[in-house]
């Protein structure tokens, strides 16, 4: 999958999952989703919305608010998660 169709993916499970304070298409792909007010709570509902989505599993080293702060980040985490799962 293309990293624009990743982005464009996890911004659809943000959007459904993150209880943000504004709208996703308003976030840009590096902003802190923290910041705009996901919770933890809220970012283990976008992990497992993430990992329905993409077939991934999330293992416990990327389990961190660092790995979930922004779609930027999210995307290259599934990218290599994806990359995994291929090998």
């Amino acid at each position: 999958m293309l990293s624009a169709e990743r982005s464009a993916a996890i911004r659809r499970v943000i959007t459904d999952h993150a209880r943000l304070s504004v709208e996703v298409s308003e976030v840009a792909d590096a902003d802190d989703l923290f910041a705009l007010g996901m919770t933890s709570y809220a970012s283990v509902n976008v992990m497992l919305a993430i990992e329905d989505a993409f077939g991934v599993e999330f293992p416990d080293r990327m389990l961190t608010r660092n790995v979930f702060a922004s779609i930027e980040v999210l995307s290259a985490a599934v990218g290599e998660l994806a990359d995994d799962e291929l090998a």
